[in-house]
C-alpha cells in the first residue's frame, strides 16, 4: 500500500510543535533519520554503473540502447547522494557537475573492477541487465547492489512473458497478440481496433505506434521489421481510451519516512502519477518531452478512489510476482468504464532527477511519485540505497 499524502500535511518542524509530546516525537524522528543516514555513510561506498553496449539479442528480439547508456541519471543520482554526505566513488577525483561520465563506471568487467579497486562496496545498477551480465560475477562474490537480479530482468523485460504471468495470476492485462515477420501475411487479431504496436523488449515509448484501423497495421509492422531495430517479433495490444497512470512500486524493507522509520513487510506503492498531453494516443518519450510537463501526482480525492486503490494493490502483487528487489514502474490505463489494466511493467524505471543545477526539469515519474509522500529526489535515493542487497541476504 502507498503512504497516504495525508500523513505529511503537517510536517514535523520546530515551528509546528505545540506541546512537550510533539517535541519528543520530533526529536525521536530526527534521531531516527540521523541514525539511518549515519548507517549508510559508515557502511556504503557506492559506485554507479552505466550501459556501454546493447544487450545480446534474446530469441531474435533486440532491446535498443539509450544514447549515453543512462549516464545522465547515474550522474544525477551520484551528485545528489554525494551532496547529502554519502560516500560516492567516482572515476575521477573531482567530478564536474555537468559531466555525466565523471560520475559513472562502465558496466563491463573492467569498469566494475575499477570501481571496486577504488573502494566501492555497493554497486548501483543503473543500467540494462540481462542473464550473463558482467555484474553477476561480482554479485556472486558478495558485493552489495541496488537494483534487480540480472537473470530476472532478462525474463521480465519480455512484455509478452511478463503480461502472461500477470494474467495467469488474475491481474488485468489488455488483450494482445504476438506478430512475427514469419506470420506477417497470416496473423489474426480477435480484439477491437485501435491497437498499439510496440517492441517486445522496448524502452519507454520508443517505437510504440497507435494503429487506428486494421488496414494500417500491416504497413506499420512492415516498417518496424524493415528498420531491424527491435527484432523479428512485435507485441500488439488493444488500445485503452481512458486515463493513463504510472505506479512506482517499492520493495519490502526498512524506510526512513516522515516522521520516522517504518518497516514494510511487502511491496508497496508510491502515489499514482497521471499522464496527459499524449501525442497520437501515446505518452511521448521523456527525452523529447520532460515528464514534469505532462505528468503529475493524482490529487488526494483521486488517490482515494476505489479504482486507483485497486490498481495500486494489483501493481504491488505484480511486483511480488516478478520478485522485485528495487523500485519498478508499471504503466496502467483505464478502459471506457474507468477500470484500469496493467500494460507495461518496467524492471528499470527511469531515475533522472532534479539534482544538478542544469537539470532542474528532469524529475522522473518515480521522483514525482516520491514527492507525493513528501520525499525529495534525494530522500528517494537514500531509501533505495537503504535496500541494497547481497546474494546471501542483507
Amino acid at each position: 500500500m502507498f503512504i497516504s499524502i495525508k500523513k505529511i500535511s503537517q510536517p514535523l518542524k520546530p515551528e509546528n510543535l505545540t506541546n512537550k509530546l510533539q517535541f519528543i516525537t520530533y526529536m525521536q524522528a530526527r534521531n531516527i533519520a540521523t541514525n539511518f543516514i549515519s548507517m549508510l555513510k559508515s557502511t556504503k561506498n557506492v559506485a554507479f554503473l552505466y550501459q556501454v553496449q546493447t544487450p545480446p539479442p534474446k530469441d531474435g528480439i533486440v532491446k535498443p540502447m539509450k544514447p549515453g547508456g543512462y549516464s545522465d541519471s547515474g550522474a544525477d543520482i551520484g551528485y545528489a547522494l554525494k551532496k547529502h554526505g554519502i560516500n560516492v566513488i567516482t572515476p575521477v577525483e573531482n567530478p564536474a557537475v555537468e559531466k555525466n561520465l565523471d560520475w559513472v563506471f562502465p558496466d563491463t568487467n573492467e569498469g566494475i573492477q575499477k570501481a571496486i579497486s577504488q573502494g566501492a562496496n555497493t554497486l548501483w545498477l543503473n543500467t540494462i541487465l540481462y542473464d550473463g551480465h558482467p555484474v553477476e560475477k561480482f554479485i556472486n562474490e558478495g558485493v552489495a547492489v541496488v537494483g534487480q537480479e540480472p537473470a530476472l530482468v532478462d525474463i521480465y523485460d519480455d512484455k509478452y512473458v511478463t503480461n502472461e504471468l500477470l494474467k495467469k495470476n488474475g491481474l488485468p492485462i489488455p488483450p494482445s497478440v504476438l506478430i512475427s515477420n514469419d506470420n506477417l501475411k497470416s496473423y489474426k487479431i480477435d480484439f477491437a481496433f485501435p491497437v498499439v504496436a510496440k517492441p517486445i523488449r522496448g524502452r519507454g515509448s520508443e517505437g510504440v505506434v497507435l494503429v487506428k484501423e486494421e488496414g494500417e497495421l500491416t504497413k506499420v509492422l512492415e516498417d518496424m521489421f524493415a528498420a531491424d531495430k527491435f527484432g523479428t517479433t512485435v507485441y500488439v495490444e488493444q488500445y485503452l481510451p481512458g486515463q493513463e497512470i504510472t505506479i512506482t512500486v517499492m520493495p519490502p524493507g526498512v524506510y526512513q519516512t516522515k516522521p520516522g522509520e517504518e518497516k514494510k513487510d511487502s511491496h508497496w506503492s508510491l502515489p499514482s502519477v497521471k499522464r496527459f498531453n499524449h501525442q497520437n494516443g501515446i505518452a511521448p518519450y521523456n527525452g523529447i518531452v520532460a515528464v514534469i510537463n505532462n505528468s503529475k501526482v493524482l490529487d488526494e480525492q483521486e488517490l482515494e478512489s476505489e479504482q486507483i486503490k485497486k490498481v495500486a494493490r494489483e501493481c504491488e502483487q505484480a511486483a511480488k510476482l516478478v520478485s522485485a528487489k528495487a523500485p519498478i514502474r508499471i504503466d496502467c490505463r483505464a478502459d471506457a468504464n474507468g477500470d484500469y489494466y496493467l500494460f507495461d511493467l518496467n524492471m528499470k524505471p527511469n531515475m533522472t532527477g532534479a539534482s544538478r543545477p542544469h537539470r532542474q526539469d528532469q524529475d522522473s515519474l518515480s521522483a514525482l511519485a516520491a514527492r507525493g509522500i513528501g520525499w525529495s529526489f534525494t530522500d528517494l535515493l537514500v531509501n533505495m540505497l537503504g535496500q541494497a542487497w547481497t546474494k546471501s541476504g542483507k
